[in-house]
């Protein structure tokens, strides 16, 4: 309507140059509130929380569904407890934790710190900078836009008409980039992720700073608990474990994450 417009005389040019310039305040209007909203981090946000309340509820049930221990129950759970200990008496001093184990877990601890956790809260730096730049870019050039057609028919009508052409283009895209590409969803997914992380590093350094293992989780179900949080085998997380020790005593970064889910 703006190109059309500078191209027309007399009546369809103030109705051409009206009509464009009002849609362009009105798409700066609405990409000022879209933009301020985020409806794609929000989105994302709400299924994080929809997720947690989920595992929340299943803990719940889980431990209602147990009911009230009889005394029977705790003799087989402790009867459980000291065989499982007997066929690894010689792996662990107490509540399935050994020296090797804390070592390992460690080394995990590690890993996660130095590379998964510093990767997503990096890549979540660049993906909140660039949707800034985005969501600050599309209303101005809609704003800009809207100014060039208002100036259309004057004395500076071919550059009026350029402005507002060429700025409603830009303006398209740079929505489409930021609303298409979802790239608050994309911020708040690595958010997410860089908070999972966290939260696995909380959880080994309290077992590891409890001096009295038998207040810790047990050690090997612990074990394959993060194992399995991180996607790897036992053996794979022992692995991880091993390389690590072995890159730190080389004075070496190590290249593999911690992670195989993410």
């Amino acid at each position: 309507m703006a190109g059309i417009a500078a191209t027309s005389v007399g009546g369809p040019l103030v109705a051409l140059k009206l009509s464009s310039t009002l849609m362009y305040l009105a798409a700066t209007g609405m990409l000022v509130v879209m933009n301020k909203i985020q409806p794609s981090q929000l989105v994302e946000e709400q299924r994080n929380a929809a997720r947690l309340f989920k595992q929340l509820h299943g803990q719940i049930q889980r431990t209602l569904s147990c009911g009230t221990p009889t005394s029977n129950d705790v003799e087989e759970a402790m009867e459980e407890h000291r065989q499982r200990q007997e066929r690894h008496s010689g792996r662990t001093d107490g509540n399935g934790w050994s020296v090797e184990l804390e070592e390992e877990m460690r080394e995990v601890v590690g890993v996660l710190k130095r590379k998964d956790t510093e990767d997503y809260l990096r890549l979540g730096k660049i993906a909140l900078k660039v949707n800034k730049i985005l969501a600050i870019s599309g209303p101005l050039l809609t704003g800009l836009a809207a100014c060039g057609t208002a100036f259309v028919g004057s004395s500076h009508g071919p550059w009026a008409a350029t402005l507002g052409v060429v700025a409603g283009a830009m303006a398209s895209v740079v929505n489409t980039m930021e609303h298409g590409g979802q790239v608050g969803m994309v911020f708040e997914m690595y958010r997410g992720n860089a908070g999972f992380f966290r939260m696995m590093e909380e959880s080994i350094e309290s077992n590891l700073n409890e001096r009295d293992v038998g207040r810790r989780e047990n050690g090997e179900l612990f074990e394959m608990k993060v194992a399995l949080q991180l996607g790897r085998s036992l053996s794979g997380l022992k692995d991880l474990a091993a390389s690590s020790y072995s890159s730190s005593q080389k004075g070496e970064a190590i290249e593999e994450f911690a992670s195989k889910l993410f």
